[in-house]
């Protein structure tokens, strides 16, 4: 046993010390991420087909054209040769958008109500980018095996010392890890993007001052906390004035 465990902690040691050699973009924070690129962006190639053979596309030209020439915009200052950029207008209520692994940009019609402007409409999109370029999904993969893996050594442990906590334990791991570990890692990637997101926007030649009023139309009508402990989002008070300081330092 002993042994089995001084084994899988030098495996996990190792894939960690691998993992972090990732830094995501423009705020440089070290990164836990041991999924190539290039499976990741097959992995979202994949995605986005299936998405698009399960959706039905806009038949707005004009907030298509509108979609697509600011997706371009922002992608002009991403540097990414490797990105087959693709920028689609589905029909669907949501007030969503997201871009998949490689480039492939998502935007739900639903989010038009609340994108007055284009400045409003390239937050959005500039935000789901940042998600893409920080390699975020990648991210939150690795740390789902690597808490899986820590709960079956967990389970290990316990079956042979002391069994009967082994379900107790299971349900406190759960809880753990949900709360303390996924959730705020969550949140942490939703600030990192508002970051990223606020920079390329303003590269691309946006105002910059409109995330504020987007993310204002989007929590409008909402019920607004200052408790973000049980959500993967901040609250809105708290991104609107982690935007604010964003702004500060893009303006000095």
């Amino acid at each position: 046993m002993k042994f089995l465990l001084k084994s899988v902690s030098i495996a996990l040691l190792l894939v960690f010390i691998t993992g972090c050699a990732n830094k995501a973009p423009i705020t440089n924070r070290n990164q836990f991420i041991f999924m190539s690129e290039q499976e990741e962006i097959a992995l979202g190639e994949r995605s986005y087909k299936k998405t698009l053979k399960d959706s039905k596309l806009s038949s707005n030209k004009t907030q298509t054209k509108r979609v697509k020439e600011i997706g371009r915009k922002i992608a002009s200052v991403v540097n990414r040769n490797d990105y087959k950029w693709e920028f689609n207008l589905v029909e669907n209520k949501a007030k969503n958008a997201f871009c998949l692994p490689g480039g492939k940009v998502v935007v739900y019609t639903g989010i038009l109500e609340v994108a007055k402007n284009d400045s409003q409409l390239a937050t959005v999109m500039s935000h789901e980018i940042a998600h893409a370029l920080a390699r975020h999904g990648a991210e939150r993969v690795s740390m789902g095996m690597l808490t899986n893996v820590l709960g079956s050594i967990g389970n290990i442990v316990l079956n042979s010392t002391h069994p009967q906590y082994v379900q107790t334990f299971n349900i406190a791991y759960g809880a753990g890890t949900q709360y303390g570990v996924i959730l705020p890692y969550g949140r942490m990637q939703e600030s990192e993007a508002d970051e990223i997101g606020i920079y390329l926007m303003n590269d691309a030649g946006y105002d910059i001052n409109e995330a504020l009023n987007f993310w204002k139309n989007m929590s409008s009508g909402s019920k607004v906390s200052s408790n973000s402990f049980f959500s993967t989002h901040p609250s809105s008070t708290q991104r609107i004035s982690d935007i604010k300081e964003i702004i500060k330092k893009i303006n000095k």
